[in-house]
C-alpha cells in the first residue's frame, strides 16, 4: 500500500496510509481532523545497498507486518530532496531569520534562499522577533528582500504578523528552516495550537540558539497544508555546479543575464559587468552581492567553476 513518511527517528519511519485522511494526496487542505494511525516501519535492506534513504515527506510503498509495524518496500518518485535537513517533496521553503537574539546573519540567510532556488522551490521569508529588534533592524532586513521574495515580519511572542502566513501556506507542504533560536518550533506552536514542541532560549554566553528540535516531523495544519519541523542548522555545502548556476539562484541578478560585455562574466571583477553596474546603481543590495561573492569563492574552492 502507499503511505507518507511523517516522522523518522533512529532508523524507524512512521508512515501514515494514503487513505488515512489529512495530508494524503490532494487532501492537503482538509485540515488535521482526528488523529490518524502511524505505522512504525523499517526500510528494506536493499535501500542501503543502493545508497537510498527514506526521508520524511516521501511517498512510499509499504507493507504491514501486524497492526502497528510494517516495512518500507519502495520510494515513489520525488519532487525534490534536501539533505540538510533531510526532507522531500517540498512546495514552499519558509526561511526564518530573527531580527535579534540571535543576531541576524544575512550570509547564512542567503544560503538558505539559494538552496530553495536550486530545488526550484518557492521561498517565503519570515523575519521573527520584531518585538526585540533595536531601532530599524527589522525594517533594514525587510527592505533588502521585500521585492525579491514574499515576506512576513512577525513576532511569535505577541502574535504580530501571524495572520499573514496561513494564506501563503494554505494547501502547500512547507518546510521551516533557519538557524537555531530563530523561533521555528515556536512559530509552529502558534500556527497549530494542539502542537506542543519543545522550545529553548538563546544562549546568554554564545548568543546563539539552542537546538530544541531533534528530529524531522511533518505536521498537518488547521488552515490546510502541512509543515515540516526540522532541527536548526547554520551551514551546508553549496551544491551549485558552476558560478553561472549560482548567479541564476539570485532572482535580482537574472534580468541582467546575457547583458554583460563578456558572455562568461562571473560578475566579480570583469569590466562591463551589468550586475556590478546594477549594484552601483542601488538596484542590487550590497549584502546580497557580498553573499554571492562569498559563495562564488566556495564554488571555486570546490573546483566547480
Amino acid at each position: 500500500m502507499r503511505g507518507l513518511i511523517v516522522k523518522g527517528i533512529a532508523g524507524f519511519y512512521y508512515v501514515r496510509r494514503e487513505d488515512a485522511g489529512a495530508g494524503a494526496g490532494a487532501g492537503l487542505d482538509a485540515g488535521p481532523g482526528a488523529a490518524q494511525p502511524l505505522y512504525q516501519c523499517r526500510a528494506r535492506g536493499i535501500f542501503k545497498k543502493e545508497g537510498l534513504t527514506p526521508t520524511v515527506g516521501d511517498w512510499v510503498d509499504f507493507a504491514l507486518l501486524d497492526e502497528e509495524e510494517g516495512v518500507v518496500n519502495g520510494i515513489l518518485p520525488r519532487k525534490n530532496l534536501f539533505l540538510r535537513p533531510p526532507i522531500a517533496n517540498i512546495d514552499a521553503f519558509v526561511v526564518m531569520v530573527a531580527a535579534a537574539q540571535p543576531k541576524p546573519n544575512l550570509t547564512i540567510l542567503d544560503k538558505f534562499l539559494v538552496s530553495a532556488e536550486e530545488a526550484g522551490t518557492e521561498a517565503i521569508l519570515c523575519i521573527n522577533k520584531t518585538d526585540l529588534a533595536k531601532g530599524d533592524e527589522a525594517s533594514r532586513i525587510a527592505d533588502i528582500y521585500r521585492d525579491i521574495y514574499p515576506l512576513v515580519e512577525l513576532s511569535c511572542a505577541d502574535g504580530r504578523g501571524l495572520d499573514r502566513l496561513p494564506s501563503l501556506l494554505k494547501g502547500k507542504r512547507s518546510a521551516l528552516a533557519g538557524p537555531s533560536g530563530v523561533g521555528k518550533s515556536t512559530l509552529l506552536n502558534r500556527l497549530r495550537h494542539d502542537t506542543a514542541l519543545e522550545t529553548g532560549a538563546v544562549s546568554g554566553k554564545t548568543k546563539r540558539g539552542r537546538h530544541t528540535t531533534r528530529h524531522v516531523e511533518l505536521f498537518d495544519m488547521d488552515f490546510g497544508g502541512m509543515i515540516f519541523d526540522t532541527p536548526g542548522f547554520t551551514s551546508f555545502e553549496n551544491s551549485c555546479e558552476t558560478v553561472s548556476d549560482l548567479a541564476g539562484c539570485y532572482p535580482e541578478m537574472r534580468p541582467y543575464a546575457g547583458t554583460c560585455r563578456f558572455d562568461d562574466c562571473h560578475h566579480l571583477r570583469e569590466p562591463g559587468c551589468a550586475v556590478r553596474e546594477a549594484l552601483l546603481a542601488g538596484r542590487i543590495a550590497q549584502s546580497r552581492y557580498d553573499s554571492y561573492a562569498r559563495q562564488c569563492a566556495e564554488v571555486g574552492q570546490a573546483g566547480r567553476t
